[in-house]
């Protein structure tokens, strides 16, 4: 916005911006603010130049005609005489550069590229010939590898079905204790902690919680708070279940926070 303030000489802006941009680059946190500095180095960078450009020097340019002047002046030609010489004798032809022009050049620039010789070979490099390609050795795939490979899903699956035949028929025969308590005795409800707490085993306390969430799940079995507040749970009837299974609201799921302390 105050470009043409900044590129003034008799203005400071551009320095005073530059002393505000270090002094906020401490505190620099995120990427975008370090774009955002790289930004402002670049945009400093060109408005610097500008402003160098339009400074007018006293320094003298270099002129390559004067130059040319001095350098033969120096290997020996003085143009002046020669124009001179021109002007008496048009038959003969100056301005010819001395015998030792080039040596009195060289003796004189040698001081100022002082560096070892290059190295020349007399006869040309060693000529090397290229490394013989190794031959390459193919491994035999091994034919017993398909197999193997065949017998793990087969072996993966077994262990899954087992698993899962397992779980099955754990939550049945849990289903099978509930429902042979109430037969022998309906009117009296059974707590859940009571159910699912085994007191010598966390990990199977946490294990009967986990069968008896697909009793629940499948509508075999409810749960309901008796008059302390406390879960109770009790089989469901055969056209509560079907009920269950049409009605949208009758089945919640919970989450239930269990751990070791709270077990013991």
């Amino acid at each position: 916005e105050n470009r043409e303030d900044m590129l003034s000489s008799k203005s400071n802006r551009l320095t005073e911006a530059l002393e505000e941009a270090n002094k906020l680059f401490s505190g620099v946190s995120c990427a975008r603010e370090a774009a955002l500095d790289a930004q402002f180095l670049v945009l400093a960078s060109n408005l610097g130049k500008e402003k160098a450009n339009e400074l007018h020097s006293e320094m003298t340019a270099f002129d390559s005609l004067a130059f040319a002047e001095d350098l033969l002046t120096f290997m020996g030609i003085n143009r002046i005489e020669v124009e001179e010489n021109d002007s008496d004798s048009e038959g003969i032809s100056g301005g010819y550069l001395p015998s030792n022009a080039w040596h009195k050049l060289g003796e004189e620039t040698e001081k100022y590229f002082r560096r070892a010789p290059s190295f020349h070979y007399m006869l040309g490099s060693f000529k090397s010939d290229p490394p013989v390609p190794r031959q390459r050795i193919e491994r035999q795939k091994k034919t017993t590898g398909g197999e193997e490979k065949r017998a793990m899903p087969a072996q993966l699956k077994k262990m899954e079905e087992s698993h899962q035949e397992a779980t099955e028929k754990e939550v049945e025969r849990i289903l099978g204790l509930l429902q042979t308590h109430f037969k022998n005795d309906p009117d009296t409800p059974i707590s859940f902690f009571d159910l699912v707490i085994d007191p010598n085993s966390f990990a199977r306390t946490v294990e009967n919680i986990f069968h008896v969430s697909f009793i629940i799940r499948d509508g075999f079995a409810r749960l309901k708070l008796d008059d302390d507040k406390l879960p109770i749970i009790e089989p469901s009837k055969d056209n509560e279940g079907k009920e269950d299974d049409h009605s949208a609201g009758a089945r919640n799921q919970v989450v239930i926070s269990l751990n070791h302390q709270e077990w013991k």
